[in-house]
């Protein structure tokens, strides 16, 4: 059974978004909530040379998983009693949907920012969501991390992460959401919440990957729908799709033209023999 504290504690970090932060209304939470949020910080670039442990317990550097493709990163604790499942669970069903694959065209990256956390714990939340994905062949393409204090700090503050301990409860205080960084390790999207748009995260790793994977469709898409960071989210640009949608008019009409002159042109020498 959820208690009130905790629903509220959910609700809250639904909530926080870009340049928000926790009202007055939620003053009975659990410790102090002024810290917690999510600020957008586009165009950072992550430090490349930050250290933590894979699921493998193997120490790698952060850059080992950019350089080629886009990434999908994901803040959270694998000890997480609610809302951390749910980010990942969102994220997870989102990505089914897609036909880009982990280790192909994008990686997906899930840091634990809680450094009591161990490689043992990121295996076992890493078994869980491969198997929940359903794509034999992917396990590459997924990478569960845990760190030390600087380093998940250090990372934290450069995607404006905030979070913060709860001493009476033993857990943390934090926002849902997730991140798209570009190859080069910049942060290109910020997607909120715990459910995610398949159609948005598809853009976003089309245009962090520099539209070097996708299709014509998507281009058409990303001509008439643009990314509100405040929203964080793609909405459509009806400007362009007026222009768009007169294009495609003078095109077909256009087309229309030149079928009706060429039948006129064929015609014409059937009349003079006759």
């Amino acid at each position: 059974m959820i208690s009130r504290r905790w629903l509220s504690l959910l609700l809250v970090a639904l909530m926080v978004g870009p340049g928000v932060r926790p009202s007055a209304a939620s003053q009975d939470l659990p410790g102090s909530l002024e810290d917690v949020g999510i600020d957008q910080n586009l165009g950072e670039l992550v430090p490349l040379d930050l250290v933590f442990r894979d699921e493998s317990d193997r120490q790698v550097e952060l850059g080992e998983f950019l350089g080629e493709r886009p990434v999908v990163l994901a803040l959270v604790y694998f000890d997480c009693p609610m809302l951390c499942p749910m980010i990942l669970n969102g994220l997870t069903s989102a990505l089914k949907t897609l036909k880009f694959e982990p280790g192909a065209e994008f990686e997906v990256v899930v840091v634990s920012f809680d450094a009591r956390e161990t490689p043992a714990m990121a295996k076992e939340a890493k078994a869980t969501y491969l198997e929940r994905y359903g794509r034999p062949g992917t396990e590459a393409g997924w990478h569960f991390l845990t760190g030390d204090d600087q380093s998940i700090q250090t990372l934290t503050d450069r995607v404006g992460f905030r979070f913060t301990y709860l001493p009476d409860t033993g857990q943390f205080a934090h926002a849902a959401g997730i991140m798209v960084l570009t190859p080069k390790g910049q942060i290109a999207r910020y997607f909120y919440g715990v459910e995610y748009a398949p159609r948005d995260l598809r853009l976003g790793l089309i245009e962090a990957a520099d539209n070097q994977i996708g299709s014509v469709v998507d281009q058409v898409l990303l001509y008439c729908y643009h990314y509100d960071p405040v929203t964080g989210s793609y909405s459509a640009v009806a400007m362009n799709i007026v222009r768009l949608g007169g294009a495609i008019f003078v095109a077909i009409f256009g087309l229309l033209l030149l079928i009706l002159w060429r039948r006129e042109r064929h015609r014409q020498p059937t009349a003079a023999k006759a």
